[in-house]
C-alpha cells in the first residue's frame, strides 16, 4: 500500500482518539468539572452533533477545492482544537472547543476516504478503506486505552495536548506524502451531481444502516468504564486493559471487514450485522464476571468495526462519480447514530435504567440494520430485473 494510506490513517488516528478518548476518561472529568456522569457523556453527543452540521456544510462550501490542501488544512484546525480543549477551564468552554474541532471532522473523514481509495486500483478500494479506517480502530485499541492512562496519571489535560502532538505528525505527514488529486483539480464536480448521488437507495440505506449500528453500539460504548466498575467489579486502573481487549477485536474486524468488502460486499455485510447481535446479547450475561466480559468485549469489538469497510465501499461505489458530499455524509450518519446513542443512554441512566440493560439497544439497533441492509440488497436485484 502507499505510504500516503499511512499517512491518513495517522490523522484518522489522531482525530478518532480525539472523538472517543471522552469515554475513557468520563470518570475524570465529571469530577474535575463537577458535573454528573450523564452530563459529560453529552460531550459526545454534542461532538456528533458538530460532525452531523459541520460536515456537510463545509462539504458544501469547499466542493471545487483541491482535496490535498484542506486535508492539510483541517489537519491544523484539528490540532489547535486541541490545543483549545486542553486549556478549557470549565465544562461549558470545554463543550465549545469540541464542537468547533468537531465541525471539520465530517469533512477530513470524507475528502480523505475518497483520497485513500483513489490511491489504489478499484479491486483494492475495500483493502485500502480498511487501512484508512484502521486510525479509527488503533485508536480504540491504543488511543483511547492510551489516553486514559495519561490522564489518570497525568491528569485528562494531558490527553488533549498528547492527542495534538500526533495531529501535529500527521499533517507533516500528509503534507510530504500523499500526491495532489489532478483528476479533481482539473474537472470539478458540480454541486448538483453531487446532490443526485444521495437519492440513490444504495446511498440513503447505508447511512441509515449505519446510524442504526452507532445507537446501539455507542448506547453502550460511551458508559462502558462506568459499567465496567459497578456491573463487572473492575478497578479504574484496570479499565484501559478492557478497553485494549476492545481494540483488538475492533483491528481484527477492520481488516477483516475490508477482505470481505472486496469478496462478497452484501453478504458479508448483513452476517456481520448478525454476528453484533449475537455479541451483544451474550454481552447481558458476560458482563458479571471480568474474564468472559474480557472476552466478549474482544468479540464486539471485530464486529462492531467489520462493517465499516463494507458500508462505505458500497456507498462510494454508488456515489462513484460524484463521491464528496457522498463520502462526507457517511461521517454524518455515524455521527448522528452516536449523538443518539450517547443520548438513549444518558436518558436510561437518568430515568434509573441500570448500566447492565443498555447492551439492549445494541440488539435492537443491530437486528434493525441487518434488516435494512436485506432490503437494499433485494432493491439492487429488482433494478437489475427491470429494463433498460
Amino acid at each position: 500500500m502507499p505510504l500516503a494510506l499511512y499517512a491518513l490513517a495517522l490523522a484518522a488516528f489522531s482525530i478518532g482518539t480525539a472523538e472517543f478518548i471522552i469515554a475513557g476518561l468520563l470518570p475524570a472529568l465529571s469530577n474535575d468539572l463537577s458535573v454528573s456522569i450523564p452530563t459529560t457523556g453529552l460531550l459526545v453527543t454534542a461532538y456528533a452533533i458538530g460532525v452531523a452540521i459541520g460536515g456537510p456544510i463545509l462539504a458544501i462550501l469547499t466542493a471545487r477545492l483541491p482535496r490535498k490542501p484542506m486535508i492539510v488544512a483541517l489537519m491544523i484546525a484539528f490540532a489547535l482544537g486541541q490545543v483549545l480543549c486542553a486549556l478549557a477551564p470549565s465544562y461549558p468552554l470545554l463543550m465549545g472547543a469540541r464542537i468547533l474541532v468537531a465541525c471539520g471532522h465530517g469533512l477530513f473523514y470524507g475528502i480523505a476516504s475518497v483520497a485513500a481509495a483513489n490511491l489504489v486500483a478499484p479491486r483494492r478500494r475495500g483493502a485500502a478503506l480498511s487501512l484508512f479506517f484502521a486510525g479509527i480502530t488503533v485508536a480504540n485499541i491504543l488511543g483511547v486505552p492510551g489516553g486514559t492512562a495519561i490522564g489518570n496519571a497525568f491528569g485528562w489535560r494531558m490527553t488533549f495536548w498528547a492527542v495534538g502532538a500526533v495531529a501535529v505528525l500527521a499533517t507533516i505527514a500528509i503534507a510530504v506524502l500523499l500526491p495532489a488529486d489532478r483528476g479533481h483539480d482539473e474537472k470539478a464536480v458540480s454541486l448538483a451531481a453531487e446532490i443526485r448521488v444521495l437519492g440513490r437507495q444504495q446511498v440513503l440505506l447505508s447511512y441509515l444502516i449505519i446510524a442504526l449500528q452507532m445507537i446501539g453500539a455507542l448506547s453502550f460504548v460511551t458508559y462502558q468504564v462506568p459499567l465496567l466498575a459497578e456491573i463487572t467489579g473492575v478497578p479504574p486502573e484496570s479499565a484501559p486493559l478492557f478497553l485494549l481487549l476492545f481494540g483488538i477485536g475492533s483491528i481484527v474486524g477492520i481488516f477483516s471487514g475490508g477482505r470481505l468488502a472486496d469478496w462478497k460486499l452484501m453478504p458479508s455485510l448483513i452476517a456481520i450485522l448478525l454476528l453484533q447481535v449475537f455479541f451483544q446479547a451474550t454481552m447481558l450475561f458476560a458482563m458479571h464476571a471480568p474474564v468472559p466480559m474480557a472476552i466478549n468485549m474482544f468479540l464486539i469489538g471485530a464486529a462492531g468495526f467489520a462493517f465499516n469497510s463494507p458500508v462505505q465501499s458500497r456507498i462510494l461505489h454508488a456515489a462513484h462519480e460524484a463521491p464528496n458530499l457522498a463520502a462526507t455524509l457517511v461521517s454524518t450518519a455515524f455521527n448522528i447514530g452516536i449523538a443518539a446513542g450517547a443520548f438513549v443512554g444518558a436518558a436510561m441512566l437518568s430515568a434509573g435504567i441500570g448500566y447492565q440493560y443498555l447492551p439492549v439497544v445494541g440488539i435492537l439497533c443491530s437486528l434493525a440494520a441487518a434488516g435494512v441492509a436485506a432490503l437494499s440488497w433485494s432493491l439492487d436485484y429488482r433494478q437489475a430485473a427491470l429494463p433498460a
